[in-house]
């Protein structure tokens, strides 16, 4: 089968070449099901998180020996099951996650770990689903208990998780900011009926939303969603209500913002780390309930996927460029199978 194979740290946006840290391998060995409630899956479409850019450059929280095959969330189709597979038959349309492995043809996983993709679903965008709307959902209606007429503040509001956010907030209720940078994001979370948008390339963040919100007659933000970091998450703190909640996601910004906890404490701030992975050692179920809710509501349309970029295996450098460049208004995808959704428009 085909894989894609990280066998150094390095620059995934590099051409595949011998000074790539990628390789193609076109003949890699099939993985083996591995205990009686095993499934392989073949998989269909499986996206690029910033964590696998991450991973690649080696500066992510969780370091990996070498060689290994990247990738995280991914939809397919059963391919073959274990003896005591129950809640799965070949055929079935399945999406799930992984610490490792889904930028390949075929993938295994425990019958634990995969969602039935809802008919109607489209399956590329299952394969879009799991992480971005995952750490959402997870900090959002779980962590953060978001309320109807709570006004959310969702930086970095284009890129996977952002729009995500914006999308979970609406859903909930909430009244929705969203902080982007350029005239095409901006356009795009106007379209998705984001309640006030802020372009951080031309006005001034500060300044911009205690004017949206006096108009509205809000006192403030009552939850922040940061997945960027550094000085857009140290002004947003300034337009927190008193027992408001931040939501650190990332830092996309490279920077670690730090935030006063003699602020915090005068303010009865709550501040929330969200690593969403580990709910999968720790809280298994709270990611299982969460996972369910959201392919409900993507089967119902309340929630919807955009994906700006979408790349072959063979292309994945690609990819990673669009990521490093901050190209990608949504999701990027690696796609393998054009036309194992019944929607799929690639």
């Amino acid at each position: 089968m085909e894989a894609l194979i990280c066998r150094e740290i390095g620059d995934p946006s590099l051409p595949l070449s011998n000074s790539s840290p990628l390789l193609l391998s076109r003949s890699h060995p099939l993985p083996e099901l591995n205990s009686p409630t095993a499934v392989r899956v073949r998989i269909c479409a499986t996206s690029l998180n910033f964590a696998n850019y991450l991973q690649i450059l080696g500066k992510y929280q969780e370091k990996h020996p070498l060689p290994f095959i990247p990738g995280s969330d991914y939809s397919g189709v059963v391919d073959s099951v274990g003896e005591r597979v129950s809640m799965f038959r070949v055929g079935d349309k399945v999406c799930s996650m992984a610490s490792l492995g889904s930028f390949a043809e075929m993938i295994v996983s425990d019958e634990k770990d995969l969602y039935l993709v809802p008919d109607g679903c489209d399956l590329v965008e299952a394969g879009a689903l799991p992480v971005a709307f995952g750490t959402s959902h997870v900090a959002l209606v779980h962590r953060a208990q978001l309320k109807a007429g709570q006004v959310l503040l969702v930086l970095g509001a284009a890129g996977g998780v952002g729009i995500s956010a914006v999308q979970i907030g609406k859903v909930c209720g909430a009244v929705v900011i969203a902080v982007v940078r350029g005239s095409e994001k901006r356009k795009l979370l106007q379209s998705m009926g984001v309640d006030h948008v802020v372009d951080s390339n031309k006005e001034n963040l500060i300044e911009n939303v205690k004017q949206y919100l006096k108009k509205q007659k809000l006192r403030g933000v009552d939850v922040l969603y940061d997945p960027v970091g550094g000085r857009l998450m140290m002004d947003s703190m300034k337009l927190l209500n008193w027992g408001a909640q931040i939501l650190v996601i990332g830092f996309a910004s490279g920077e670690v913002p730090v935030i006063p906890a003699n602020i915090a404490l005068v303010k009865n701030w709550t501040v929330h780390g969200l690593y969403w992975g580990s709910y999968r050692t720790h809280q298994p179920k709270i990611l299982a309930d969460s996972l369910m809710e959201l392919l409900s509501w993507l089967s119902k349309g309340l929630i919807t996927i955009h994906i700006s970029h979408s790349y072959s295996l063979s292309e994945a450098n690609l990819a990673f460029a669009a990521i490093q460049d901050r190209k990608a208004i949504g999701k990027v995808m690696i796609v393998l199978q054009k036309k194992s959704g019944p929607k799929s428009k690639l």
